[in-house]
């Protein structure tokens, strides 16, 4: 009740301030920062209570008070909160380096890439024959034939089926969860992402040669690809060796320095055409298997640091969702998104029979591949701002599957690692050896 009675009181008071500082923009943004951070740190609580993931509770907050409903948070405030997106994205990727420990994870690494394997390929070949069949009635470009279809049907395919990362490493950081389900799960969507970065970069240069053009630059997909995948890999590599050094002979104020370790991942990366999510995954895998993870030290500043940051960027996330593009292309929009749960589902149990992943850890290892977030838009507008006729269809589409499976997919999640047993498994681990790489915790 007394978090209840703290929310009402706070959205009456960002009520009465938010009209009284209407058009002075550096007010708002503060309003804005801080109502999200109050307010959907107590709708988070609640949804604890509720037995429900925090992020939920943010994405809610932010739908509810976002500009499509209570416009407490208007399009606008909106905006100025995304500026922590690439702070939270380079975050939440750090986050997933660090939760991925080769040694550990050694005698299952073949297993786990072939069930992500075998998930992609199921997800890539259902949805594009779906696609394909059923193009002139898909509201994207139904006027395209040919290889111009072809081209354009390959895009559509490799967007929707992309995972998301952010929701995956958040729902396990706030849920404090270790254990086969949470690795797997992450080891898949992170295969899943780099695959939608490499198979995205080539889908695109095929699109401007079927469709008669030389693409945004002349260089070559080959060369393109390598310089963003490699080259990301090598500079978060190298920013992680530098944190590791730091880890080992300083080893203070870890969370600033953390933190602005991932503002130099966020900031840097773009300009030299690295992608930061690729750079910050690979920092923290360099911390990890380099330091063994920093112990209890890094896992407490990670905890720190993450929860503001997250807070932010899902209730951010919440109120840019397009609830009118829902309304608009709603039944394509469901229909996609129920082909491919069932193309996931399909395909994990697939992976999981030929992997040769236990079954009692690969049944619900689908319940974690719903969720879709920022990179997934990050893609979609590229493709609008190159190609408007057709891209800002494709968009809209993948805003409707975004608002869907956000609302879905971490309540899903942290249902699987209930069921597991997992949850809170990260504190009896750091309980067990604070200064040491963490065991495998059974399931």
């Amino acid at each position: 009740m007394r978090r209840a009675a703290a929310l009402a009181l706070v959205l009456a008071t960002a009520l009465l301030i938010r009209g009284a500082a209407s058009g002075e923009p550096l007010r708002t943004a503060a309003l804005a920062l801080g109502f999200a951070l109050i307010a959907a740190a107590l709708v988070g609580d609640l949804f604890e209570r509720l037995k429900l993931p925090r992020v939920s509770g943010y994405l809610l907050l932010g739908l509810l008070c976002g500009p499509n409903l209570a416009n407490i948070i208007s399009r606008s405030m909106a905006r100025e909160l995304q500026v922590v997106n690439g702070l939270a994205i380079a975050l939440i990727a750090l986050m997933a380096g660090l939760e991925i420990n080769f040694m550990r994870l050694r005698p299952r690494l073949a297993a786990m890439a072939r069930l992500g394997g075998i998930t992609l390929m199921t997800l890539y070949a259902g949805l594009f024959v779906v696609f394909w069949a059923t193009w002139r009635w898909l509201p994207i470009a139904p006027h395209e034939t040919g290889l111009a279809r072809l081209a354009i049907a390959t895009l559509v395919t490799i967007i929707v089926a992309s995972f998301s990362p952010t929701v995956t490493i958040a729902v396990i950081t706030d849920t404090r969860s270790r254990g086969p389900l949470s690795e797997l799960t992450l080891a898949v969507v992170v295969l899943g992402d780099l695959a939608l970065i490499l198979s995205f970069t080539v889908a695109m240069q095929f699109v401007h040669w079927a469709l008669g053009g030389v693409g945004p630059t002349q260089v070559g997909v080959v060369p393109r690809v390598a310089w963003e995948v490699v080259g990301s890999l090598g500079f978060g590599a190298a920013v992680g060796a530098v944190f590791a050094l730091y880890l080992r002979y300083i080893g203070r104020e870890l969370t600033l320095v953390m933190l602005g370790l991932c503002v130099v991942l966020s900031a840097v990366g773009p300009r030299l055409d690295f992608e930061p999510l690729l750079a910050a995954l690979a920092a923290g895998l360099v911390v990890e298997n380099v330091t063994g993870g920093g112990g209890k030290a890094l896992t407490e500043a990670v905890e720190q640091g993450a929860r503001p940051v997250l807070i932010v960027f899902f209730a951010a996330a919440g109120a840019s969702l397009h609830l009118d593009a829902l309304a608009v292309i709603g039944v394509v929009a469901v229909a996609v998104a129920a082909l491919r749960l069932a193309l996931i589902l399909g395909g994990t149990a697939l992976g999981v029979r030929h992997s040769g992943i236990d079954p009692e850890q690969g049944r619900l290892v689908w319940m974690g591949l719903i969720s879709q977030a920022g990179v997934t838009l990050g893609l979609t507008i590229i493709v609008a701002a190159e190609y408007p006729t057709w891209g800002t269809n494709i968009e809209t589409l993948l805003v409707a599957l975004i608002a869907l499976h956000e609302l879905i997919g971490p309540v899903l999640f942290k249902w699987a690692l209930a069921r597991s047993g997992e949850i809170g498994q990260m504190d009896a681990v750091a309980a067990v050896a604070p200064g040491a790489a963490p065991a495998d915790t059974p399931a």
